[in-house]
């Protein structure tokens, strides 16, 4: 079970309840950020049969996630070292992943559409993968308005990409959530 954990930003658990995971799966958070916050709850949520890595393309990020997880004997919580914008360049094997998460992420990157293909290419068929963006509204904090992504131009180009819609939602006064599954 989950502890309710909120960043400020956002309710952690209410954004993974709607993911419907199970123990023993294999979770991949692309971009995982130096705190782990998706990280650490999903790997007390899959398991020690689960499997959850830890991307990103910092490495003194994943040495803190690393860190952290033998701290807090989690075995499960892999890292590695990748860049999203090329495909095939994650070292998590084809169809392999139950499901994926990218969590304020493509607003960072002009090849979207290379981090979504990247992801794919990582998810079993009905894998899941939940896209969670800046709403593109002002705020007190986070990036550029004009470097938002919009929710419209996800799911325009989510069938492109073999993706189906599952369910789109508020996920905290900033954000926009997205569950896809990979067709």
């Amino acid at each position: 079970m989950l502890e309710a954990k909120k960043t400020g930003l956002f309710d952690i658990k209410a954004i993974l309840d709607k993911m419907c995971l199970e123990e023993k799966q294999h979770i991949a958070e692309l971009g995982c950020g130096n705190f782990g916050f998706f990280v650490f709850p999903l790997a007390k949520l899959i398991g020690r049969q689960g499997k959850i890595y830890a991307v990103d393309i910092l490495k003194p990020t994943l040495e803190e996630i690393k860190k952290r997880a033998n701290q807090e004997n989690l075995p499960q919580v892999e890292t590695i070292w990748s860049n999203l914008e090329i495909f095939k360049a994650t070292k998590i094997e084809t169809n392999s992943l139950d499901a994926a998460l990218i969590i304020n992420t493509l607003h960072q990157s002009e090849k979207k559409i290379e981090i979504l293909r990247e992801s794919i290419r990582l998810l079993k068929r009905g894998g899941k993968l939940l896209i969670v963006e800046w709403k593109p509204a002002a705020s007190p904090f986070g990036p550029p308005i004009e470097k938002r992504v919009k929710i419209e131009s996800l799911k325009a180009a989510a069938p492109k990409v073999g993706l189906n819609i599952q369910e789109e939602f508020e996920a905290g006064p900033y954000h926009y959530g997205l569950i896809l599954i990979k067709l």
